[in-house]
């Protein structure tokens, strides 16, 4: 038993490092990290990889990883979900955990346009006006990049599935009964209300929702706070 255990952690390490590619130390492709890697800066997901499969770094991936063995080994029930998966990193490591924790009753659900993030509707959602991220062309990244990317690691099976579109078309019928965690990646206020109005109630008790982009964007920290505020949730947020 402890040789599968490390043989376990070992593998998930390795997933890891590969996934926000701490190996190879891939440049930065935004204009604010100096166009050099910097480790501290990938490790707090700081930097926009030009080659990494994901851009959330080591900490929110180890997050993930507590998380995701926590609700296996707390029997939570529920299939995992990320709204907003760039190029599918964080939805292929949750995969991963399954596979390795040999899990085969549980889906990990990747919802994204994969055409980039929405223009505002400030007539709906006030608190998008100005938002620039649907011009972020380095955002866009095709379905068919992503299962690449999760065949990369041949982890793209029966136990993954692709809700592709707005989340407003998506969300409110996706064909998810429970969900042990819920991850919004979305960027924007309406992205994150949408996400939160539609799949909230399906997060089973000792569930969890990770807002990625709470301490970071005004928006997405609102649409949480509003959120709140309309069901009258009193619980603390855990930072």
């Amino acid at each position: 038993m402890e040789g599968k255990t490390e043989s376990r952690s070992l593998y998930l390490d390795l997933i890891q490092k590969c996934l926000t590619n701490t190996i190879y130390e891939d440049l930065p492709q935004d204009k604010w990290s100096g166009g050099k890697y910097k480790s501290a800066i990938r490790n707090r997901g700081l930097d926009w990889p030009s080659e990494a499969h994901t851009m959330i770094g080591s900490q929110r991936m180890t997050n993930l990883r507590e998380l995701t063995e926590y609700v296996i080994r707390q029997n939570i029930p529920g299939d995992m979900v990320e709204t907003g998966i760039w190029r599918g990193g964080a939805c292929i490591y949750m995969r991963a955990i399954l596979k390795a924790y040999g899990v085969t009753d549980r889906v990990v659900w990747c919802a994204d346009s994969f055409e980039g993030l929405p223009k505002p509707d400030p007539d709906r959602f006030p608190q998008d006006t100005g938002d620039i991220h649907h011009t972020y062309d380095p955002l866009k990244v095709s379905l068919e990049e992503v299962k690449s990317n999760f065949s990369k690691y041949d982890l793209l099976d029966e136990q993954v599935n692709f809700l592709k579109g707005w989340f407003k078309d998506t969300l409110p019928n996706a064909p998810i009964k429970y969900l042990s965690i819920l991850r919004l990646d979305a960027d924007m206020y309406q992205s994150t209300a949408e996400g939160l109005t539609c799949l909230y109630d399906k997060v089973s008790p000792g569930g969890f929702i990770v807002v990625d982009d709470y301490g970071a964007v005004q928006g997405c920290r609102t649409a949480v706070q509003d959120f709140r505020k309309e069901r009258n949730i009193n619980d603390p947020i855990q930072n």
